[in-house]
C-alpha cells in the first residue's frame, strides 16, 4: 500500500532554527583530548593544537553551535583554571568520568578558537553545582566586556585584546542530577540569581538558558516557568532566564547498566530503539504545553540541549568513557529526532546532539592507533539534512494511515517525514524504521511546484552495520534513483531501514 501525504508548499510554518542542528562536546573521554585537541606538538595537522581534519568534517555539516565544557563536568569546572600559559594550569581530577587527571591544558581561549575555526557559535556551560555567582559573572566578564575592567585586563593579559560575541550562556547543568541535586524550588531561585549576574557588556547580548527537566518531569518545567511569569516574560532579557534546557536519551536496555550493544543487536531491540526514539515527540509537546500555560506568547525557549542512543560502551574501553559504536539505527533515531524539531520550531529553539567527537552518538570517531577519522551513519543524516537550517517548516499531512507495528505495548509509525523550503528550494526527509520491508510514499505538492528532484540515501545491507577505520564507507551516503516527479506527484520508494533525502528547485505560487 501507498502512503500518500499533501506538501502545501505556500503554506509556510516556523522558521527551523539553524540551532536545532547543534553540537555538544565535554570533557569526557576522548571527545576533547584525542578528538578536538592533539597538541601543538602532534604529527596530526592542528591549528595551535586543534585537529585540522575534524575541523574540516564539521564544517562541512554547516555546526551552527558548540555547547561546552559540559555536562557533569561543567559543575565541577573551574574556568581559571584553564587560563593563562597551559604549563602552569593546576591539574584537577574528573570524578564524573573515570577518574581521569585534567591538565586544563584545553580551556577557555582554545574553546574560542575552535568555534572561530568551526564557524559556530559558543555556548558556555557555567558553574552552578560547586561555583558561586561572582566565578559566573566575572567568565562572562572576561569574555565579553571590553575597555579597562579587571578581568578584561586579565583577558589582554592572556594574549587576547578584543572581547568575544558569546550569547548563549547555561545557568548550570542537570541541576536536579550531577549538577547540584536540587530541587526544582531551590534551583529556580538560583538560576533567578546567577541570571541576574550575568551582564550584557555593550552590544554583547546574553541567551541564559536555565537547567530544565530529564525526560518527562514536567513539574520541574512548571517551577521554572512560574518564576519566568513572576517577573513577567519582558523582564526576562535582565533578571531572568530566556530558555529552559530538557534532556532525553534514547536507551532502551532492561536497566541503566545494561543498556545493551551498540552494535550486537536483534530486529527487537532496533523497534525498541525506534520507539524510544520516537517517544521525543510526546516530550516536547509536552513540555510545549507546559510553557504555553505561562507564556503563550512563546518568548521562553525550549532547548533540548542533550540528546541521542546511549548504549553500553564498546569493549575493552574504559567505562567512564562513554564510548559507543554508531551503526544505521543511530542515524535513523537522528532522522526521527530532526522531523520531530521541524514540527515543533515554533518553541524549540536549539538542540545538542550528545557528543561530537568519540563518545556516545558521535559524529566522527577518531583511531588512537591510526590517528584516522571515521565519519559515523548519524554524521552523514547532519549532513543530508543541513539545508533545513534556517529553512520555513512544511507540514506532511498524511492522507492515508501511515504504516506502522506493533512493538510491545506501543505502536510504532514506521515511516517518518519533514519538509521545508529555503532560497526557492524544497527539502524533503524521509526514513523508512521498518528493518524488514520497504514503503512507498506518494507526496501531493500543491500551492506551487516542484522543478526538479534530486535524492540521496543513506541505507546498508543491516541496521547493525557502521563504518570504522578499516571500511569507512560501508554506511554512507550515494545519489538515488527511486523517485519520480509527475507533475505535482513526488513519488519515492523507501528501501527498508533507509533515510533519504530530496530536494529540488520550486516555485511557489
Amino acid at each position: 500500500m501507498t502512503l500518500e501525504a499533501v506538501i502545501n508548499l505556500d503554506l509556510g510554518g516556523p522558521r527551523i532554527n539553524r540551532h536545532l542542528y547543534g553540537h555538544f562536546a565535554e570533557h569526557l573521554g576522548r571527545c576533547v583530548y584525542g578528538g578536538f585537541w592533539v597538541g601543538e606538538d602532534s604529527p596530526i595537522p592542528n591549528a595551535g593544537g586543534i585537529r585540522l581534519d575534524v575541523v574540516h568534517a564539521l564544517r562541512a555539516l554547516r555546526i551552527p553551535n558548540l555547547r561546552w565544557p559540559g555536562g557533569c563536568f561543567a559543575d565541577e569546572y573551574h574556568w581559571q583554571d584553564g587560563i593563562g600559559p597551559r604549563g602552569q594550569r593546576p591539574v584537577m581530577v574528573n570524578t564524573h568520568w573515570g577518574g581521569v587527571e585534567e591538565n586544563n591544558h584545553f580551556g577557555t581561549h582554545e574553546f574560542m578558537a575552535l568555534c572561530e575555526l568551526l564557524g559556530a557559535e559558543p555556548y558556555i556551560s557555567g558553574n552552578v553545582g560547586s561555583g558561586t555567582v561572582r566565578e559566573m559573572s566575572d567568565w562572562v566578564e572576561y569574555l565579553t566586556r571590553d575597555g579597562d575592567s579587571p578581568m578584561a585586563r586579565l583577558r589582554k593579559a592572556n594574549g587576547r585584546d578584543e572581547p568575544w560575541r558569546v550569547r548563549f550562556w547555561g545557568l548550570g547543568n542537570e541541576a536536579w542530577g550531577c549538577g547540584g541535586n536540587m530541587t526544582a524550588e531551590h534551583y529556580a531561585q538560583e538560576a533567578r540569581r546567577y541570571g541576574t549576574y550575568c551582564r550584557d557588556y555593550g552590544d554583547n547580548r546574553l541567551y541564559k538558558i536555565a537547567a530544565g527537566a530529564n525526560g518527562e518531569d514536567y513539574a520541574w518545567t512548571e517551577t521554572l516557568m512560574k518564576q519566568v511569569g513572576h517577573l513577567g516574560c519582558r523582564h526576562v532579557r535582565s533578571t531572568g532566564y530566556h530558555a529552559l534546557s530538557l534532556h532525553y536519551y534514547t536507551i532502551t536496555g532492561p536497566s541503566w547498566d545494561e543498556k545493551g550493544s551498540a552494535t550486537d543487536f536483534g530486529t527487537d531491540e532496533h523497534y525498541r530503539t525506534m520507539v524510544a526514539a520516537a517517544r521525543v515527540e510526546e516530550l516536547l509537546a509536552g513540555h510545549t504545553a507546559v510553557m504555553d500555560c505561562y507564556d503563550p506568547a512563546g518568548s521562553v525557549g525550549l532547548v533540548l540541549d542533550e540528546w541521542g542512543t546511549w548504549f553500553d560502551v564498546a569493549p575493552g574501553t574504559n567505562p567512564g568513557f562513554l564510548h559507543q559504536q554508531n551503526t544505521l539505527r543511530d542515524a535513523l533515531v537522528a532522522s526521527v529526532h530532526f522531523d520531530v524539531f521541524h514540527r515543533h520550531a515554533g518553541r524549540l529553539v536549539m538542540a545538542n546532539i550528545a557528543q561530537t567527537v568519540n563518545v556516545l552518538q558521535a559524529m566522527i570517531l577518531t583511531d588512537p592507533e591510526t590517528n584516522a577519522l571515521v565519519l559515523t551513519p548519524t554524521y552523514h543524516v547532519f549532513r543530508m539534512n543541513r539545508d533545513h537550517q534556517d529553512a520555513t517548516s512544511l507540514r506532511v499531512d498524511p492522507r492515508t494511515p501511515l504504516p506502522s507495528r506493533q512493538v510491545g505495548d506501543a505502536t510504532l509509525t514506521t515511516v517518518s517525514m519533514s519538509a521545508s523550503r529555503k532560497d526557492g528550494r524544497l527539502l524533503v526527509s524521509l526514513s523508512n524504521l521498518d528493518a524488514e520491508a520497504p514503503a512507498d510514499v506518494e507526496l501531493d505538492l500543491r500551492g506551487g511546484a516542484l522543478e526538479t528532484a534530486e535524492a540521496v540515501i543513506l541505507t546498508s545491507a543491516a541496521v547493525q552495520d557502521h563504518n570504522t577505520a578499516q571500511s569507512p564507507s560501508t554506511v554512507a551516503p550515494r545519489p538515488y534513483d527511486g523517485v519520480a516527479l509527475h507533475g505535482g506527484t513526488l513519488r519515492v520508494h523507501l528501501p527498508a531501514h533507509s533515510f533519504v533525502t530530496v530536494s529540488g528547485a520550486c516555485a511557489v505560487r
